[in-house]
């Protein structure tokens, strides 16, 4: 039972159908916040970290939310007033994967994480607060906080990004922020079992957990995210919910961009989209690589029959060709 509607009130304007980016590590749910963020009457941020600590508190340990009653979904909206405050010099303080979606260059290291003060000169923000009719958010792995969201904003609108496993496995293996949750010290198997955010779902995977190759936590991983995807498709309003399929986005981001515009009912910039992915090429030089088919090329032969055993049931289900 979803909680009662509380209003929120950000530098004058209140928060009404505020917008969620999902998706697994590296889904591409990125590309679609740029194009959100980048649209004018959006104020989208990532990665703030009262935000933050909270998202990865709920995923870690689900229990901190679901035994805490309308309490975890008390403490994220209070999180994200303060996130959502629009300042001069709070920009500064924003983590280099917000400012990268909003075209800023990356904070200056003796002002990261502190506003502008005395002796250093107060950066503009990102959007003008007269401007702003909606409030949005893309910090990373936000989908294992679906339920608190829903209970902390009940019109929110959710936009979840699917997008080919192997794709997602060759992106994490080069990534050393997701490979960092595989450490012994944060794999929090022993606490937390089953692992919605591990993946890990029986008791065969435990065991073999400490052992596995680094491309089979990383296909948990995605298996995990896609699964809890389909329970959230399934027990969300049709109109509070949103799949994009990333390989959709790289063929047709103009009608993508039209979907999202019209479940959002405000326009996102035309041409906004285009150029950020593309079937067969890299995206822009100053941006991480989003192509689709990215596994042919960087998953080798081992890697590849290791993902698709463990997640072929989904890669199937999702309308994905396995090689075997």
């Amino acid at each position: 039972m979803r909680s009662t509607p509380h209003i929120l009130v950000i530098n004058g304007t209140k928060v009404r159908r505020p917008v969620f980016l999902l998706g697994s590590p590296h889904s591409g749910a990125d590309v679609l916040a740029r194009a959100v963020k980048r649209s004018a009457g959006f104020h989208l941020t990532a990665g703030r970290p009262s935000v933050l600590r909270l998202v990865y508190a709920y995923a870690r340990r689900p229990s901190i939310a679901t035994g805490s009653g309308v309490g975890a979904a008390r403490v994220l909206r209070d999180a994200y007033a303060e996130s959502w405050q629009i300042t001069p010099g709070g920009c500064l303080a924003c983590p280099g994967e917000c400012r990268t979606l909003a075209g800023l260059p990356p904070a200056p290291p003796a002002t990261t994480g502190r506003a502008a003060g005395p002796g250093r000169p107060a950066e503009q923000p990102c959007v003008e607060p007269r401007g702003v009719e909606r409030f949005a958010d893309a910090t990373p792995d936000l989908l294992y906080s679906a339920d608190v969201l829903l209970d902390a904003f009940p019109d929110a609108q959710l936009v979840q990004v699917i997008r080919d496993g192997r794709d997602v496995v060759a992106d994490m293996l080069a990534d050393e922020g997701c490979l960092g949750w595989f450490r012994p010290g944060l794999s929090n198997l022993d606490a937390v079992f089953p692992n919605p955010f591990l993946g890990v779902e029986d008791e065969s995977e435990r065991r073999r957990w400490p052992a596995a190759a680094a491309a089979v936590k990383c296909a948990l991983r995605w298996r995990g995210s896609v699964r809890l995807s389909a329970r959230l498709r399934a027990q969300t309003p049709e109109d509070q919910l949103l799949t994009v399929r990333f390989e959709d986005l790289a063929a047709h981001p103009a009608q993508v961009g039209r979907d999202v515009s019209d479940y959002l009912g405000m326009p996102l910039s035309p041409g906004v989209l285009a150029g950020l992915v593309r079937p067969g090429e890299a995206a822009d030089p100053g941006a991480p690589e989003r192509r689709v088919g990215i596994w042919r090329d960087r998953l080798n032969p081992r890697q590849l029959a290791q993902v698709e055993r463990i997640a072929g049931n989904e890669l199937t289900r999702l309308g994905y060709r396995l090689t075997t």
